[in-house]
């Protein structure tokens, strides 16, 4: 089965991101999924590498590399990046900048898209 897990929220602040990472952790650790993860908006700042929180906060960061350990693909919205100034080296590595042509593509390619 081929998931995509969309996110739009940022990563603090609410706990939608945070729980649409817990999905695709959960999902990509299952041999007989394929996920994909997709940041649009505010959610790109779950891509950033290395963030510094209080004690009692999740890392977004590391749990986005979770679901690439475990076969997970990452795709940031490039436009998205751009509007906050975020460029590629600031991500966790196997994230990387995208593009909507392709996450329109990673839709058609699923089939069940989650969007938190």
């Amino acid at each position: 089965m081929n998931v995509l897990v969309v996110l739009n929220d940022p990563p603090y602040g609410t706990e939608r991101s945070y729980n649409g990472l817990r999905i695709a952790g959960s999902l990509a650790r299952r041999e007989e999924v394929k996920v994909r993860v997709f940041l649009f908006g505010d959610a790109v700042g779950c891509a950033l590498a290395n963030q510094k929180l209080p004690d009692g906060y999740c890392h977004l960061d590391r749990m986005l590399a979770a679901v690439v350990r475990h076969g997970g693909e990452v795709g940031c919205c490039g436009t998205c990046m751009d509007a906050r100034g975020f460029t590629d080296d600031l991500l966790v590595p196997g994230a990387r900048r995208s593009t909507l042509e392709e996450a329109t593509d990673w839709t058609i390619w699923a089939d069940k898209v989650v969007s938190f």
